[in-house]
């Protein structure tokens, strides 16, 4: 294990139809889109546990108590965490607070962001193992994919407009005034409606990879 200083916090909800994937339940159903969901998030598991970097947790919402959930703790041997807070800023404050109180740093991301893989999360861990505060992972709709810290920032979290095209340039924005440096990654990209999930299988075909539905 290269980073074991560090954490990776994934990011998901429990794959209830009609909870989750909901742009895509017009395309695929909502068992459809739930389906897509988990398949996506045990891959992202498969990932991030196989490439040996840093211990993982899952950070689940609700509760931590769905069957999907303990089966990824019983065969990939992922810690589970409760997501706390009032809406996904609070929650992610909170998960950085609490890994940042065990680590000397802490990446976030969510289980369905299929554009981040091995490398891009090597590349994170050396620059926050290597002394940069903090690392952004820029997504193509205007948030992010991806979000390390050396230290709490609970500031980036409050009053963002989630879902928005304007949390990228807020985060820049609150980092440059927090006086925080960063690292960038290149572009990514959410799976979250059907063009983006054509172009993800597209990109799976391409590498030799099994489709995710």
């Amino acid at each position: 294990m290269e980073f074991p200083d560090h954490r990776l916090l994934v990011f998901a909800k429990a794959p209830v139809p009609g909870r989750v994937k909901t742009r895509l339940a017009g395309y695929l159903g909502n068992i459809g889109a739930a389906r897509l969901y988990r398949r996506m998030l045990w891959q992202t598991l498969e990932m991030a546990v196989g490439a040996d970097l840093c211990p993982v947790e899952l950070w689940c919402a609700p509760t931590r108590d769905h069957p999907f959930f303990r089966r990824c703790r019983r065969e990939l041997g992922v810690s589970l965490h409760r997501q706390r807070g009032a809406d996904l800023g609070a929650r992610m404050a909170g998960a950085f607070s609490e890994a940042l109180g065990r680590a000397r740093g802490a990446l976030v991301i969510g289980g369905d962001c299929a554009s981040v893989d091995g490398t891009a999360l090597r590349q994170s861990l050396g620059w926050l193992d290597g002394g940069v505060p903090a690392v952004l992972g820029p997504a193509e709709d205007g948030g992010y994919v991806m979000l390390g810290l050396a230290l709490p920032a609970p500031g980036l979290f409050r009053r963002m407009p989630w879902s928005t095209a304007r949390v990228l340039p807020l985060t820049r924005r609150r980092l440059r005034a927090s006086g925080l440096a960063w690292r960038e990654l290149s572009m990514g990209f959410d799976v979250d409606d059907p063009a983006s999930l054509r172009r993800l299988r597209r990109l799976r075909a391409a590498q030799g990879k099994d489709s995710v539905v």
